[in-house]
């Protein structure tokens, strides 16, 4: 398969587009073929080693696993031995490391669902880091409630557009800014 990879830190310019061995499926994981993938910024920081807390999970001197990317959409072709809620054939979206690839072997009890089929692939795969913050933020750390109040500071970014949709789908009185 092919696959985005990148050996040393630095710019874009690092990346190349190289074949790479095709993942195999652990018998907890899923192998999917990757439809679109979302750049946010932890693909930047890890791409780039900033802030060097980066590296502490990538690598020191340089990224350890070379792949690049992680949020996702495809199409579930094969399952794990050990896999229940999914089979060939589903739509599916998430975060895995390597989406920057053809395809993608998350575990079916980590970050992976099935896609709405009124969503399209790409809009999925726009959902990731950013929609699982504002989520995370909002109603397991914040427990917003209905008819709350809620101020979104920064409510242009990825997260905050999101965080604005999630607290009025959650029945807060939202106030929303950012810079001009």
């Amino acid at each position: 398969m092919q696959a985005f990879v990148y050996e040393v830190y630095g710019p874009p310019e690092v990346l190349e587009l190289r074949d790479v061995e095709k993942p195999v499926p652990g018998d907890d994981e899923l192998l999917v073929r990757v439809h679109a993938a979302s750049v946010n910024p932890f693909d930047w920081h890890m791409l780039t080693g900033t802030p060097y807390m980066a590296r502490l999970q990538a690598g020191l001197r340089g990224p350890k696993d070379g792949r690049l990317g992680v949020d996702y959409s495809g199409t579930v072709e094969a399952v794990g031995a050990g896999v229940t809620r999914f089979q060939p054939g589903d739509e599916v979206f998430g975060g895995r490391d390597g989406a920057f690839g053809e395809y993608v072997t998350p575990r079916e009890a980590g970050a992976v669902a099935r896609k709405p089929a009124n969503v399209s692939f790409q809009q999925a795969a726009a959902v990731g880091i950013a929609g699982l913050t504002a989520l995370q933020g909002l109603r397991d750390k914040g427990g917003l409630q209905p008819g709350e109040n809620v101020l979104i500071n920064g409510a242009s970014g990825g997260v905050g557009t999101w965080a604005v949709q999630l607290a009025k789908w959650l029945g807060a009185e939202v106030t929303a800014v950012c810079s001009t």
